[in-house]
């Protein structure tokens, strides 16, 4: 039975939903998602000999809002170093999507002793992604948002009106085709409903294009080109209304990924690939955890 747990960093408080014995595998979601996205995953990895914890990410409840708004993705690969100190290990699987995805590259190749792996679902090489997304037309024009929450105050208002219909809408956009369980989307929303959550939420899209992110000179597109020492299994959804599956492919290289890089496209998937798509999903993350434990 999945057990909820505690965990910290400084004097952050981070919930987390933990299921299983075994090697350690940790979930972070996505936006706009919660602890609860991997709902498919944690069963099925515990039933299979994993101990799998999925944790609510940085902001996205009250206790895990940092006073000095860092919401950087350094920041939160430590809050990640400081949740397998907390577990008991010395290494652990690291599944990210979205986000997650995106901070999973970053403690990869900040702490890669620390990773037996790493998988990776909807967001290709974060830094890769930085320096030459907005280049790509088509990209460009599915990446408006970000330029869009950059509105302190308009994209606020726009997001949590009429009931976070905002929100509602992406799942359809970056899924289409795809009817969510109502109790998924619901755990979303009372999600962003609590104290903060949506500023701390959109926080992290404001700190990727911050000034001192920006602009992309010569030494900061260097800089973004870092490797990921882990082996990384990379998923994309075929249909992703976000990240263009063709774009996914072309920003994850080999030559970022020294200890070795998969990528696999999930048929009949968006965005979300790991709950439209579950049994897919699963099987694909069973083969590499095994691989690699």
């Amino acid at each position: 039975m999945a057990g909820r747990i505690t965990l910290t960093h400084g004097d952050l408080r981070f919930t987390a939903i933990e299921q299983g014995e075994g090697p350690l595998v940790l979930c972070l979601h996505g936006f706009p998602d919660c602890y609860h996205s991997f709902r498919h995953q944690l069963p099925f990895l515990a039933e299979h000999g994993y101990r799998a914890v999925s944790v609510s990410l940085r902001g996205y409840e009250p206790s895990s809002q940092p006073a000095d708004g860092d919401y950087s993705l350094e920041s939160i690969a430590h809050d990640v170093i400081s949740f397998i100190d907390q577990l008991g290990e010395d290494k652990a699987h690291l599944i990210g999507h979205d986000w997650g995805a995106a901070i999973t590259y970053t403690a990869g190749a900040k702490a890669p002793d620390r990773f037996q792996s790493l998988t990776t679902m909807a967001v290709p090489h974060s830094g890769r992604f930085v320096n030459e997304a907005f280049f790509k037309p088509k990209q460009a024009l599915l990446s408006w948002y970000m330029l869009f929450f950059q509105l302190r105050g308009i994209a606020d208002f726009t997001v949590e009106r009429n009931d976070f219909a905002f929100i509602r809408w992406l799942w359809r956009v970056w899924s289409p085709g795809w009817q969510p369980e109502a109790s998924a989307l619901a755990e979303v929303i009372d999600t962003l409903r609590q104290r903060g959550v949506q500023q701390g939420a959109l926080a992290y899209y404001r700190e990727a294009l911050s000034p001192k992110q920006l602009p992309l000179t010569p030494a900061r597109r260097a800089a973004n080109a870092y490797q990921v020492p882990v082996p990384t299994l990379a998923l994309t959804g075929r249909d992703d209304g976000c990240i263009d599956c063709d774009i996914f492919q072309a920003l994850c290289r080999e030559e970022d990924f020294p200890n070795g890089l998969e990528t696999r496209v999930v048929e009949n998937a968006g965005h979300f690939l790991h709950q439209e798509q579950p049994d897919i999903v699963n099987t694909l993350l069973m083969d590499w955890l095994n691989r690699h434990s």
